[in-house]
């Protein structure tokens, strides 16, 4: 029995904070299926490609860079309908990255820009994408209660000041400023301290850290703590 067209795709989630709010890449489709409708940036995986370098390749289209972007495979999404052009296949790759350039629309996107979460109505993403968009907002909340993953946010070198504002961005709340610097300056291997300040935060120089090389949180960061 003759198989039916099928295709595989891959969609990107691409979170960063500009300008302390949480913000996702989206694009505005150029063409049809859902033409002038919002989507996840992605593409096609090429009949030679492997699925990492698809999603690599789609975000440097998309951002004009992969450096110092955390990427990690997310999901597959595969409901029969999903895509009405034919069965499809999507796997999901979440990408967490300090504040981007301005994106660049790929080959079938009339336009792309980052939007505010708060400022989102996901009932005018395309496809399925609120569904997938949801997933990795998500995992990235999850992530940065067990792991360093919040400084993917940040610059190589940064203000604990700088760190708390990507925990508040991501979280939706404030934090306490005594606790949380106690909190990650306290726990063994999550930051390095640095031999340099800055004055970035206002005031007096705040000395600057790097990400260390712990990899799970013990005890975590909870959203709930304040």
């Amino acid at each position: 029995m003759p198989h039916p067209p099928f295709a595989v795709t891959v969609d990107l989630v691409v979170l960063t904070v500009r300008a302390g709010r949480f913000c996702v890449l989206l694009v505005e489709r150029g063409e049809d299926p859902f033409a002038g409708r919002l989507a996840l940036p992605g593409g096609f995986v090429h009949i030679d490609e492997d699925l990492p370098d698809a999603a690599v390749r789609e975000l440097a289209e998309e951002t004009g860079t992969g450096e110092g972007v955390h990427l990690e495979q997310l999901a597959t999404y595969g409901t029969p309908g999903r895509d009405p052009r034919m069965r499809t296949v999507s796997v999901a790759w979440l990408a967490l990255a300090p504040d981007l350039p301005e994106p660049t629309a790929g080959t079938d996107a009339a336009a792309a820009h980052f939007v505010p979460l708060d400022d989102l109505d996901e009932r005018r993403l395309a496809f399925d994408h609120a569904a997938i968009l949801r997933d990795g907002v998500e995992r990235a909340r999850a992530k940065i209660e067990y792991s360093p993953l919040a400084t993917a946010f940040c610059d190589t070198e940064f203000t604990v000041a700088q760190l708390r504002a990507v925990y508040e961005a991501v979280w939706g709340h404030p934090l306490d400023p005594r606790n949380f610097h106690r909190k990650v300056t306290r726990t063994p291997g999550f930051l390095d301290e640095t031999d340099r300040t800055s004055t970035v935060d206002g005031g007096r120089p705040a000395r600057l850290f790097r990400r260390g090389t712990l990899e799970v949180l013990s005890p975590p960061l909870t959203r709930g703590d304040s």
